[in-house]
């Protein structure tokens, strides 16, 4: 998956990181990707953070767009 910002041309720095849904738990498997300039940023790590707090995996995320429909 591909977090935050890649410039044209730019090498991609890949990582794992405990990324887990905020309403299951479940953990979400493979790595992450981004581009070697914004890798371990504050700005990146401030979107990360927040990346962490709001992510659902695809079970939720379908079963919350459902109830809003």
């Amino acid at each position: 998956m591909i977090i935050g910002k890649i410039e044209k041309n730019e090498k991609t720095v890949g990582f794992n990181s405990e990324i887990c849904c905020t309403i299951c738990g479940k953990q979400v498997p493979g790595g992450l990707k981004t581009g070697e300039k914004y890798h371990q940023t504050k700005e990146f790590e401030k979107e990360l953070t927040e990346f962490k707090k709001n992510y659902l995996c695809g079970i939720c995320r379908d079963k919350k767009r459902l109830e809003n429909n």
